[in-house]
């Protein structure tokens, strides 16, 4: 349930020393640690519901780190104008160092593969554990609570009008985060208080994001919604070729799975992605085999190399493919190979800002001081999603949610 302190705003000649907007990752820990420091705080969030995407993220037990991670190579796992804007932060406050505060707040956590850390019980421990070092900084908490207006005074503190009341404040804090999955509350705040104080932005567009594809062009594959495999997938980018060697899901407007929300974020609209069926399977040779020792169906060999359902679809698209292995020629056998190797497909979409897990695009990094967060607009602020760093599926957005606050946290002015 969210917390609602009914503790008055400070009077007029009392500013808070800094008013956090935005109560979910970044803004918790932000809270938690600048109170920590001896600074009155003040949080807030318009929505009901508090962290709501820490509560639904990972199936419900928050992916919130991983171990993987290199921050002094931040392009390896994140995405932006200038992914190398994230390694001060990252660098200063590491996935180690989330780690140990998990640790020692006794929440059992497992690493799955590639680094990817996981609560054993709950994302809500995470929560938890974020709402007490807030509450042992002393940090105020309103939500929900609307921020009508913003307006920084002759003498340089900012003055905020609230559904709650007006207040005044040092520094200015905006942990709003982006566009994605707007059900939970996601709004373009941030962007738009960044245009007011006059610095640049990023085009925003969904990121970690189901792909779609034309509805009769997709017609052969809509049969195979459900369907996982392993897969190599890839896609050209302006750096070059990008691929992951993770799951694909089969949906029935497109793909999705781990691969295809990985790709995403690299892919660009009227580019191909290719993908790889069968990544750990030499294809020809397999199938020349089979040739030469079955009378089966060539539909019952494939169906051992790739799920059947897959095997099913495939061959229905050739009639060469549909009779017995030792019937089908050494060409068409050769085709089948290249295209289970070699899928190339043209998406049309993506499932958008509602299915999508992170926003790519944000306030401007030229904007932002690597070391600190704060913005071109003194005492301005900017942390976590709502800035143009994204990271890689696998816990690498919340740990840029926690090094970004971490970092704007220790910069605060007292």
């Amino acid at each position: 349930m969210p917390t609602r302190t009914a503790g008055p705003a400070p009077a007029a000649d009392a500013p808070w020393d800094a008013v956090i907007i935005g109560a979910g990752a970044a803004g918790l820990f932000c809270a938690g640690i600048a109170g920590q420091r001896g600074l009155r705080v003040l949080l807030l969030d318009h929505s009901d519901k508090i962290a709501e995407k820490i509560r639904i993220s990972g199936g419900g037990r928050a992916n919130f780190s991983n171990r993987e991670l290199d921050a002094q190579a931040p392009h390896k796992h994140f995405i932006g104008a200038n992914p190398q804007f994230c390694r001060s932060a990252l660098s200063r406050y590491t996935p180690a160092d989330f780690i140990a505060l998990v640790s020692r707040h006794g929440i059992a956590f497992h690493e799955k593969h590639k680094g990817q850390l996981f609560c054993d019980r709950s994302a809500d421990d995470l929560i938890q554990m974020l709402l007490h070092e807030a509450g042992s900084g002393g940090v105020q908490h309103w939500q929900p609570c609307r921020v009508a207006a913003v307006q920084q005074q002759g003498d340089g503190l900012y003055a905020i009008d609230t559904d709650r009341g007006s207040l005044r404040s040092r520094a200015l804090v905006v942990a709003s985060g982006g566009l994605s999955i707007p059900k939970i509350g996601a709004t373009d705040f941030g962007h738009r208080l960044a245009r007011q104080f006059g610095l640049r932005l990023v085009e925003t567009r969904p990121g970690l994001v189901p792909l779609t594809f034309d509805g009769e062009g997709w017609a052969p594959y809509a049969g195979l919604a459900g369907l996982a495999l392993p897969v190599r997938i890839q896609t050209g980018a302006s750096t070059g070729r990008v691929d992951f060697d993770e799951d694909l899901l089969f949906t029935h407007r497109g793909l999705s799975g781990p691969a295809v929300l990985q790709i995403s974020s690299y892919w660009q609209p009227g580019t191909p992605i290719s993908i790889d069926l069968a990544p750990d399977t030499d294809l020809p040779a397999a199938l020349s085999q089979a040739k030469t020792r079955s009378r089966r169906l060539l539909a019952n060999e494939l169906a051992a190399l790739v799920p059947g359902r897959l095997a099913d679809a495939w061959v229905q698209q050739d009639a060469d493919w549909q009779r017995p292995v030792a019937e089908v020629s050494n060409k068409a056998l050769a085709r089948l190979a290249e295209q289970l190797a070699r899928w190339q497909l043209l998406p049309t979409g993506t499932e958008g800002y509602r299915k999508a897990e992170v926003t790519l695009g944000g306030v401007d990094t030229r904007d932002l001081s690597s070391r600190t967060m704060e913005s071109t607009q003194p005492g301005l602020y900017f942390i976590g999603e709502v800035v143009d760093i994204s990271g890689w599926l696998g816990g690498y957005n919340f740990q840029w949610a926690w090094s970004s606050a971490h970092a704007c946290a220790m910069a605060l002015p007292g």
